[in-house]
């Protein structure tokens, strides 16, 4: 079937064309069907015009309709060089079906793999080529494109924004008229106002952001589902400046989808999780992929009220029943971060506590960088990432050597989770504050997965997955991975790869950090005690590195496989993640080792606490923003 990967091709095609149109906010709105394993609802995008249109329309309007005609005669594959079979963005093979809204008695008209499209577009944009209607003297129709895969979509239209009560203050001088012209000019001027809304407002543009994408449609968009991507058009639109900026899309996941994994937790109670996919999210909704599409989300999930909830979100969210039997979830995002890092597992989990009271965890001052003037002079400069409500500004959250946590797991491990993992939470979380400074995020979940995660754990946004094979190995295993994932707060979420080719950027610094932070963690250990267990982890991550090189393909073991071309990418924005489907990737670590002994080296040669001076000076002036190798 079309959606299976082609065995023959590693790269992983990143396909929306980010440079003309940026998501800057999702709302997502599902349920969750554990008897389908489908996840069934309305995802609303708001994006803003992207950096590639306003560099070009600043030499006049016409040079810019002449610069996406130049642009759209290419198939995206051709734009992309993305070596996979059926990738073309626009492709004339493909079918288009009628869509049958909501009319009683007609045939199901979606195709094999469930998705539906448009009757405008069963005799308008697949007739062309490049899937561009040709008007106005040759003038084509802007194409959308995002990025999707393993979904079945039924149905996209146009958000009526304008439509929303008191939404008249982000409408400025403009004036609300009956010109059709000037009414689509008008939604998409409210959303660049609200998606610009300054950092302090926050709480109200989330709550306009819940009102726009409840408000009604006004007219379906034509679309089409390829193998690793959804196109998006308006007829007569031309340039991202004029398409909707608030769309709205109806779609399922499939059982087989990539995204998330549905199984049994431990317990044998059934469960569903994003678990870390080579595609990343593109099979849980549709999407930008590419790391520079920063964006902020919220998310209502519906399910039956015996499961539990956990997500990437600010809050700890508390259920509200919507009926017997339903509870609703919701959880936001304030600091822009890629798609690939929302994260969702929906089980029954429970929370592990202590049954004693336990005295709060204090920074270890032993172990703290020395104060200068220098480190208050560095949160007093503004910080160079885009506008959100940043904690290195919060004079409070400065100070949060311990931020809120919580530890879930299935009922039968309850009691491993008590004894070797839930004590060893504040002091990790204390012992990276005293390395790295300020937490990026506000609280912290930790997450014990099914026992088919393939990984020691994985880090996302206010939420931590480990796998069960932590626990055997008592308070050093558990430390360990525990401290590798927090330091991925810093490195990995707060600081990301621009190119995601170089993860030594992120697992590098990780396992470097992991080092430095479980050696404050254990307080009880002496400095040569604790040198010592260093010493004997780099001998061994030595050893597994030479017969990584010794046993694994070459060209796996670089840290910068694009090197000259890193960070590149194509004029509409796409890009490919260069060996991002290689199924022996997966066994790799070199990126992980090499990184580590680099950042030891340079650690050995400057002196350990000079370095973690500079680590901490790099993260206060670089956290919120991506960066490159250089």
């Amino acid at each position: 079937m079309e959606t299976q990967l082609d065995p023959t091709k590693d790269d992983l095609p990143l396909m929306a064309n980010t440079s003309y149109m940026l998501a800057r906010h999702y709302v997502l709105d599902l349920d969750v069907d554990f008897k389908s394993k489908v996840i069934e609802g309305v995802i609303v995008l708001f994006f803003e015009t992207g950096s590639q249109y306003r560099k070009t329309s600043s030499t006049g309007k016409e040079s810019c309709h002449s610069q996406f005609d130049e642009t759209n005669e290419m198939t995206a594959s051709e734009t992309c060089h993305v070596p996979v079979k059926n990738v073309s963005a626009c492709s004339s093979k493909k079918e288009y079906k009628d869509y049958a809204a909501s009319d009683k008695g007609e045939e199901d008209t979606s195709d094999k793999n469930g998705n539906h499209s448009n009757k405008e577009q069963a005799s308008g944009i697949s007739s062309s080529k490049d899937c561009y209607d040709i008007e106005n003297h040759g003038n084509k129709d802007f194409l959308l494109v995002l990025d999707c895969c393993d979904l079945a979509v039924l149905k996209v239209e146009e958000v009526d924004v304008a439509a929303v009560s008191g939404i008249e203050k982000f409408t400025g001088s403009a004036k609300l008229t009956d010109v059709s012209k000037e009414l689509e000019n008008l939604r998409n001027q409210i959303v660049h106002e609200l998606v610009t809304l300054p950092a302090d407002r926050w709480k109200e543009q989330l709550h306009y952001f819940t009102c726009c994408s409840q408000a009604p449609g006004c007219g379906e968009l034509l679309f089409t589902t390829g193998t690793w991507s959804l196109e998006i058009k308006k007829s007569g639109i031309q340039t991202p400046a004029d398409f909707p900026h608030a769309i709205r899309i109806w779609y399922k996941t499939k059982p087989e989808g990539r995204s998330v994994t549905w199984t049994t937790d431990q317990s044998g109670r059934p469960c569903v999780y994003t678990m870390g996919s080579p595609i990343n999210n593109r099979a849980l909704f549709p999407c930008q992929e590419p790391p520079v599409s920063l964006s902020t989300w919220q998310t209502s999930v519906r399910t039956a009220a015996d499961f539990v909830v956990l997500m990437s979100g600010e809050n700890s969210a508390e259920p509200v029943q919507l009926q017997e039997g339903v509870l609703s979830w919701y959880y936001y995002v304030t600091m822009p971060m890629p798609a690939s890092t929302f994260t969702i597992a929906v089980g029954c989990w429970q929370e592990a506590k202590l049954q004693s009271f336990t005295a709060p965890v204090q920074a270890n001052m032993e172990f703290s960088l020395p104060s200068s003037q220098g480190d208050f002079r560095w949160h007093e400069e503004i910080c160079a990432h885009m506008e959100y409500p940043c904690r290195f500004q919060n004079p409070a959250a400065r100070l949060q050597a311990v931020i809120p946590y919580r530890l879930f797991a299935p009922w039968c491990l309850m009691e491993r989770c008590k004894e070797h993992l839930l004590h060893l939470i504040p002091q990790c979380l204390s012992a990276a504050y005293t390395t790295l400074g300020t937490h990026p995020f506000s609280r912290l979940d930790v997450l014990i997965v099914p026992s088919n995660f393939s990984s020691l754990g994985m880090a996302s946004p206010h939420i931590i997955f480990l796998s069960q094979s932590v626990l055997p190995g008592g308070t050093h295993r558990c430390g360990t991975c525990l401290c590798h994932e927090i330091a991925h707060a810093w490195f990995g979420l707060a600081i990301g790869a621009r190119d995601w080719t170089e993860e030594w950027l992120s697992e590098g610094f990780a396992t470097f950090l992991e080092d430095i932070f479980w050696a404050r963690a254990q307080q009880q250990l002496s400095h040569d005690e604790v040198k010592g267990q260093q010493e004997l982890k780099a001998l061994l991550r030595w050893r597994r590195l030479r017969d990584e090189v010794q046993n694994s393909e070459e060209e796996l073991q670089v840290l910068r496989p694009k090197k000259e071309s890193t960070g590149q990418e194509s004029e509409s924005g796409a890009s490919v993640v260069k060996h991002g489907l290689k199924a022996e990737k997966l066994f790799v670590q070199v990126h992980y080792l090499k990184g580590y002994f680099l950042l030891r080296s340079l650690a050995r040669t400057v002196g350990e606490d000079s370095y973690l001076v500079c680590l901490r000076k790099f993260v206060h002036k670089f956290h919120g923003q991506l960066v490159l190798s250089q």
